[in-house]
């Protein structure tokens, strides 16, 4: 079959590479892509939010299936476009997508259908929210209600803080995403991603990880898009995965389906765990980025039967093959990142690295000019490690590190200690 994967970055080149190595995909396309994705499928240039453009690109190429990688063309119907066009694709509608684009459409959601989270409300003027954050103290977090690439959480620990985000989201600062505020009581506990994928009616986990949000070591420093991954995550037992599927997915999947919106995708269920009882953080609509890297290192060529499997509505007849393994991302960035950084600085040494079942050096920000590959991005580079061990794992991803030649470069060097220090 000819599949197309949208997106271009350390997400969508571990999704290619998984649904590379499976017999059933004959062409591979990705729009647009990055160095490392191009070594593995055709790169093409294509505006992958312009749903009337998707569609066009997928006739003249005879494109059997879609694979939406970021959130951005989902919020733009692109998926829409395609399944009116006959077009089968792996990702929800503009409505269901809504889960991610819209934080209080969430929290409505969740209202409705009794998934525990945490207290919230909703601010379209600056005055407003701030009253309420002088009424509610600190810590408190504060959500820009849209997208906002992953920029728009602030976790306030104080007072000062919490105002200066709320100043912050309605000054413009994330733009439209910004113009309204969803203001939340602080949740304590330990933070794990649940991944399920669901076609409208059945719901199919497909694993768990723990990332590292933190720029610095030690979970120090200000948010990022995600500094390295771990799977699976430990304080995801099975009791607490089966609850979260009792309490949170499927009352949301219920509640999606009675509106009229069935969740057709990937859900990934951020959580908050405390004494072994789960509450929702958010809802994202496609893979995260870097726990990708590390589900798809672990689940291979199986992920393309799961996708289309999902895509045609039938998840009924699919299972997850999970090996008794571990794997653990580390993201290389630009020095500077999250901040200002340097772009068209040369990476050196990656066509020396294995490319393995169990090593496996993901891109994400690098573009090839002059037979150079060149770092284009915040979060540049994602080298994965899969093992026996946690320990393995990480000891095979940090080997891949060590290898690069890059000096503008830097990561965290402590990527899955918690779950480490319980494995020691």
């Amino acid at each position: 079959m000819n599949i197309l994967i949208l997106g271009s970055g350390g997400r969508e080149h571990a999704l290619a590479w998984a649904i590379r190595q499976n017999p059933k995909c004959d062409r591979l396309i990705v729009a647009r892509g990055n160095a490392g994705i191009a070594a593995i499928a055709r790169c093409a240039s294509l505006a992958i939010e312009d749903g009337s453009a998707v569609v066009a690109f997928c006739e003249e190429h005879a494109i059997d299936l879609v694979v939406i990688g970021p959130e951005a063309p989902l919020a733009a119907g692109v998926a829409d476009s395609l399944r009116t066009a006959g077009i089968a694709v792996f990702g929800p509608s503009r409505a269901a997508a809504m889960l991610e684009s819209s934080k209080a459409f969430t929290k409505e959601i969740c209202d409705a259908c009794g998934a525990p989270t945490a207290a919230w409300a909703r601010f379209t003027d600056a005055p407003s929210a701030r009253a309420h954050v002088r009424a509610s103290g600190a810590p408190i977090v504060i959500k820009a209600d849209g997208l906002a690439g992953g920029k728009g959480v602030t976790v306030a620990m104080s007072e000062t803080e919490a105002l200066q985000a709320v100043d912050a989201a309605f000054g413009g600062a994330f733009g439209a995403a910004g113009a309204e505020v969803v203001i939340e009581a602080f949740m304590t506990g330990e933070e794990a991603s649940f991944f399920v994928l669901c076609d409208g009616t059945t719901c199919l986990p497909i694993g768990t990880a723990q990332d590292h949000k933190r720029v610095g070591e030690g979970d120090t420093g200000p948010n990022t898009g995600g500094m390295g991954a771990y799977s699976p995550a430990p304080v995801l037992t099975p009791a607490v995965q089966a609850q979260v599927m009792e309490r949170i997915v499927e009352p949301t999947i219920a509640e999606m389906s009675r509106r009229g919106t069935p969740f057709q995708g990937v859900l990934y269920v951020g959580l908050m765990i405390e004494n072994a009882e789960a509450r929702l953080v958010e809802y994202n609509v496609r893979f995260g980025d870097p726990e990708c890297q590390v589900l798809m290192m672990r689940l291979g060529a199986q992920v393309l039967d799961l996708i289309q499997a999902c895509a045609e509505g039938r998840l009924h007849e699919v299972g997850v093959t999970w090996a008794d393994d571990h794997a653990l991302t580390v993201e290389l960035a630009a020095t500077g990142y999250p901040g200002d950084y340097v772009k068209g600085t040369v990476i050196r040494g990656l066509e020396e690295l294995p490319e393995t079942a169990t090593q496996m050096m993901f891109h994400a920000g690098t573009t090839e000019a002059s037979g150079q590959t060149l770092a284009t991005g915040g979060r540049v580079l994602a080298a994965t490690g899969r093992g026996a061990t946690l320990a393995e794992a990480r000891d095979r991803a940090y080997a891949l590190v060590d290898a690069v030649d890059w000096p503008q470069g830097f990561c965290r060097r402590d990527i899955g200690w918690r779950a480490l220090r319980s494995e020691a």
